[in-house]
């Protein structure tokens, strides 16, 4: 099922509502890798497995990111936490509060740290989730310098370009 709703800054982001057979056991939130989208074949597989086990899941696109509106070289890890609790209150707001929070890599680190907010979670996933967020600028290292003096580098991350500013930088290096 389709699922869009604002974030904090009024953006929509585009998400899809797994949904369980039947009346859920619970809710959960999946949150997808760094320039990656909603619609990876291992969000939609850990999806699908879940689902069958009676736990509805929504999994979103990030702002900017897959087909959510917003510009993505003015988010950063902190705005992908805001993403995430912008979610949460949507599924509270619809059915009732999440009680799963699953990421991966980034997502993961995201979910990590979106928990500590959300009292009603019962239990965090991550699956290859950084221990510190500041690891990511290896996949762009020979453009922080650039980054830095100027402002803005174009990136090449997986294959496709991306602008990162210094804020997305200074927020990592900030990050807990």
């Amino acid at each position: 099922m389709e699922f869009n709703f604002p974030n904090r800054d009024g953006v929509e982001l585009k998400g899809k509502l797994e949904e369980s057979v039947g009346t859920p056991k619970a809710y959960a939130i999946f949150a997808h890798c760094f320039t990656c989208s909603k619609d990876i074949i291992a969000a939609s597989n850990i999806c699908k497995s879940l689902t069958s086990k009676g736990i509805s899941v929504l999994r979103f696109d990030f702002t900017g990111l897959g087909n959510s509106d917003g510009d993505f070289s003015n988010t950063n890890f902190s705005s992908n936490v805001e993403d995430l609790l912008s979610a949460y209150n949507e599924i509270e707001n619809r059915f009732e509060a999440p009680k799963l929070l699953i990421g991966h890599s980034f997502g993961g680190a995201a979910v990590l740290k979106a928990a500590g907010m959300i009292k009603t979670a019962k239990a965090v996933v991550t699956i290859a989730a950084p221990s510190d967020v500041k690891h990511i600028q290896h996949m762009f290292k020979e453009e922080l310098d650039s980054i830095n003096k100027t402002g803005q580098a174009r990136v090449v991350l997986a294959g496709r370009e991306f602008t990162l500013k210094k804020q997305f930088i200074d927020d990592i290096n900030e990050a807990d």
